[in-house]
């Protein structure tokens, strides 16, 4: 039923609520899932330039190797890894912990730093032992 005596929304939505970050975690949790699908295509493109020989694997690899591939790799290994802490969060939750309103707050600040600095750890030893 429409609301007809006052011009605003019946479910207040991103416009209404001040962002907080559980709001923000969860909404970056759907994002990272749906830049996954994208980031798959990748390794599926790099198995079947491997499948191809030398000439399409290498290409693949020199694309991945400029500037705008490592930056896609960089952006896809940090989904990957902040996808994967939401979901443990999120599975804690599932399991009936960590609720209070002061802890979320910190877990989902925490998902954050903890995704930038495993993302920047993963990439540092990458380059250590290449």
């Amino acid at each position: 039923m429409a609301n007809v005596t006052k011009q605003r929304p019946l479910s207040p939505h991103l416009q209404i609520y001040k962002p907080i970050p559980t709001m923000m975690m969860s909404i970056a949790h759907r994002i990272t899932g749906g830049a996954l699908y994208f980031g798959t295509l990748l390794v599926a493109v790099w198995l079947i330039a491997a499948s191809m020989g030398a000439n399409a694997y290498d290409g693949v690899s020199w694309f991945m190797g400029t500037f705008i591939g490592k930056i896609i790799l960089f952006g896809y290994s940090w989904a990957l890894i902040h996808h994967m802490l939401g979901g443990l969060r999120h599975l804690m939750w599932d399991l009936g912990h960590g609720f209070e309103k002061s802890f979320t707050t910190k877990l989902a600040k925490a998902t954050l730093a903890g995704s930038v600095a495993l993302t920047i750890l993963v990439w540092i030893i990458a380059f250590i032992i290449r």
